[in-house]
């Protein structure tokens, strides 16, 4: 169940040139929440802009009683909430939507990230390990080499990690999806998937190619957050879904991928 509530600010870091790592304190959102979840962040106590900012929870920690946001600076509200200082507080809601399912049979996982699309699988990470998942693999793609981000963390958690950028300025030149679609010629498992939307479809083609589990996190402009304003609605099989609240985070199986 989401609440609404102040946090405080307990790190606030640049990690990157326009990205930032920010965590937060929060009995509720750390024991409640999982991967996949997000959280609505109203970025200023000014009224312009006046609507929260969704961003998904990139790490939980449930003994220091706080959570992770990774972001990326891109308009007015982010670069405000850039500007936040440690100890100062943010109203939040949350944890919202629903996130990642584990099958408890899962040997495994295949995590695909693109861009600000590994903000999310980094607490999946924590997570699948949690599960005793044997053998995890994440693969993350950008642009450039500036833009692959959290490498250091991931592999941390996991040896299995597997780069690409589009110039070829670090790991495999080319698209992150045309390096899922080689490995498993070798490796298969269950597919867990955030990015662009064209990433997420290319996902979801191999996915089905291969007779694979898929599950895609979406992505959508979002007012509410909660379901109310229907501003995020996606076309699947089983007719409109709100990305806010049916998902973000959907059976790839399930979306109609045309644009």
């Amino acid at each position: 169940m989401p609440i609404q509530e102040k946090c405080r600010i307990l790190e606030h870091q640049q990690i990157a040139p326009h990205y930032f790592q920010l965590t937060l304190a929060s009995a509720h959102v750390s024991a409640n929440a999982k991967p996949g979840q997000f959280v609505q962040v109203r970025c200023s106590e000014k009224y312009d802009p006046l609507l929260h900012r969704p961003l998904s929870i990139h790490r939980i920690s449930k003994k220091e009683k706080s959570f992770a946001l990774l972001y990326e600076v891109v308009g007015k509200g982010t670069e405000l909430l850039s500007q936040a200082k440690v100890g100062a507080e943010l109203d939040v809601l949350g944890p919202l939507g629903n996130g990642f399912s584990i099958d408890k049979n899962i040997q495994t996982a295949i995590l695909v990230g693109g861009g600000m699309g590994i903000a999310p699988l980094l607490s999946l990470v924590d997570k699948l390990k949690s599960e005793n998942v044997k053998t995890i693999y994440a693969l993350i793609g950008g642009k450039t080499k500036n833009s692959l981000l959290c490498v250091k963390d991931f592999k941390k958690l996991t040896a299995q990690v597997l780069l690409a950028t589009d110039d070829g300025s670090c790991g495999e030149k080319g698209l992150v999806s045309d390096t899922l679609s080689n490995m498993l010629d070798k490796i298969q498992g269950t597919i867990y998937a955030c990015g662009p939307r064209a990433m997420l479809k290319a996902v979801a083609k191999i996915s089905a190619k291969n007779k694979l589990n898929c599950q895609v996190l979406m992505e959508a402009r979002m007012a509410c957050g909660i379901g109310t304003c229907l501003g995020c609605v996606i076309k699947t099989k089983a007719g409109y879904k709100k990305v806010c609240d049916d998902g973000p985070v959907f059976d790839s199986k399930e979306i109609i991928w045309q644009s």
